[in-house]
């Protein structure tokens, strides 16, 4: 994410007869008492995910009416291999109606608990087996007062920023970065309207006409590597698919609203150059696609979905940003493909490891390119990292978000402040190795998740460094460490510290 300013599993197998019956007394001693929301233990969203099973992929259909202010039809089917005997399964689902659940192709009950929707099989699920679980729900566009995030209203649909907690205010999911899935995503629009989704579109299928009266299309995509819930991305609006071809014959695809086709393409048509670019840093572009979501909306915020980066059209066609910084903010998405999308956190705490990174590349582009020196730009973060720390937290030690503003996890001591510790990092350890880390991070995570304690683990076995004291000190100290190599540069306590929304 940057703010914008200056600045298919197999079913599972049948049970025996005897395993049923017990299984069933079992299920009613569990129905008896009450629901309750669950969680992975998250430091900074303590409900925000679910025990017991790992999902390995997700189908979602969504049937879109045509106007933005009305919920969405839609059927969620997920599928999950189960890691611990369930009684009950807790899904994140906090903002639509629900009328049934099937588990494993039998009808199951359920209820909501806090943001949970808790569902009661039909028997109990052992350890070791999969699950199929089908939700038919509504998913509703207007956000709650007081609460946004999931679906985005455009001027001519909809688009999706899910980050950090809100993919199961779209649909019911395991809405935690450390469970990975693959995505098949299907949407039906009326005639007119144009659906574009996370991954390729599933060949042979796009688009299909659907009904014989009426007129509609569905539009079905899908990706080629797992994906964390709140990446995910569904565009539909009036808009025009625009393709061209990045290194390796990657296929680029950018969206954008038709009547702005023309002004928009110079813009990208920069993108294939960029991703060349951050190939030569850090290695190949990890996903099968990539291209630009430009949406008529304002967000306040940019966002790296997986394979389809949302931004706001506005930064395009404002004057007041300039050339420079608006393509430095195209590189800080696209970055977030190796950093945060391939490799992706495992626990929120480790925000700083995408957006440190993001932010990185991002100043380093504007170097090369724009001549906006990098150390001029890590000094001022210098200047202002006490207060950061002090107002948002250490890099590696987030405070918690705001009541009703979780979306404030994303304060500048994990953008600059982050980029701040990389900076140091490369001052402690050398260019070379540091660029060799970069290189192995990627690659040694790609399609994964990890923790600040696995680079740390990694960077020391590149350096051939005992590293603890200094990451010790960057990552988690309440004041910024010396910087390596600029015993000049001093904090500045006078300066207030401005966080980003």
């Amino acid at each position: 994410m940057e703010p914008t300013g200056p600045r298919t599993a197999a079913r599972r197998r049948p049970l025996t007869a005897a395993l049923l019956a017990s299984a069933a007394s079992l299920g009613l001693l569990a129905a008896s008492a009450p629901p309750v929301a669950l969680g992975v233990g998250d430091r900074l969203f303590p409900t925000l995910g679910n025990p017991g099973y790992d999902v390995t992929s997700y189908d979602l259909s969504f049937t879109y009416p045509g106007r933005n202010s009305e919920p969405l039809r839609a059927v969620t089917t997920i599928d999950a291999r189960v890691t611990s005997t369930l009684e009950r399964v807790n899904l994140d689902f906090a903002h639509g109606t629900v009328d049934s659940v099937q588990v494993d192709g039998l009808p199951a009950t359920f209820a909501a608990a806090g943001e949970d929707l808790v569902v009661t099989p039909a028997v109990p699920l052992p350890r070791g087996s999969r699950m199929r679980i089908t939700v038919h729900h509504t998913s509703d566009p207007v956000p709650e007062k007081g609460r946004d995030g999931g679906w985005v209203r455009t001027e001519d649909g909809l688009a999706m920023a899910n980050q950090a907690d809100a993919a199961h205010l779209v649909f019911p999911c395991d809405d935690h970065p450390s469970d990975k899935a693959m995505f098949t995503i299907r949407v039906t629009a009326p005639d007119g309207y144009t659906a574009v989704a996370n991954g390729l579109p599933v060949t042979g299928v796009v688009p299909a006409r659907v009904g014989r009266t009426g007129g509609g299309t569905t539009w079905t995509y899908r990706t080629r590597h797992p994906m964390a819930t709140e990446l995910a991305q569904v565009s539909i609006g009036r808009s025009t698919v625009l393709h061209r071809t990045g290194p390796h014959g990657l296929p680029v695809r950018d969206v954008v609203p038709t009547a702005d086709r023309a002004a928009l393409e110079p813009w990208l048509a920069k993108t294939p150059d960029q991703i060349a670019w951050l190939e030569g840093k850090v290695g190949r572009y990890p996903f099968e696609t990539y291209g630009v979501l430009m949406a008529s909306a304002a967000t306040g915020f940019e966002l790296e979905t997986q394979t389809l980066s949302l931004f706001e059209k506005g930064i395009f066609t404002q004057p007041a940003f300039p050339k420079w910084y608006v393509e430095s903010v195209m590189v800080h998405e696209l970055s977030h493909q190796w950093f945060g999308d391939s490799v992706t956190p495992r626990t929120w705490s480790d925000l700083w490891l995408n957006e440190g990174h993001a932010t990185w590349y991002e100043a380093l582009y504007a170097e090369e390119k724009a001549d906006k020196p990098m150390a001029v730009r890590m000094k001022a973060a210098y200047g202002a990292s006490d207060g950061w720390r002090a107002s948002g937290g250490p890099p590696a030690l987030p405070k918690a978000p705001k009541p009703g503003q979780k979306i404030s996890i994303f304060r500048p001591n994990v953008y600059d402040g982050a980029a701040l510790v990389l900076y140091a990092l490369r001052q402690e350890i050398g260019k070379p190795a540091f660029e060799r880390l970069e290189r192995a991070w990627v690659r040694t995570h790609r399609d994964g998740t990890a923790t600040t304690a696995d680079f740390e683990r990694l960077a020391e076995q590149i350096s051939g460094r005992d590293l603890s004291g200094f990451f010790r000190a960057w990552l988690y100290g309440e004041k910024t460490p010396p910087m390596p190599g600029h015993p000049d540069w001093k904090p500045n306590p006078s300066k207030p510290a401005k966080v980003k929304k």
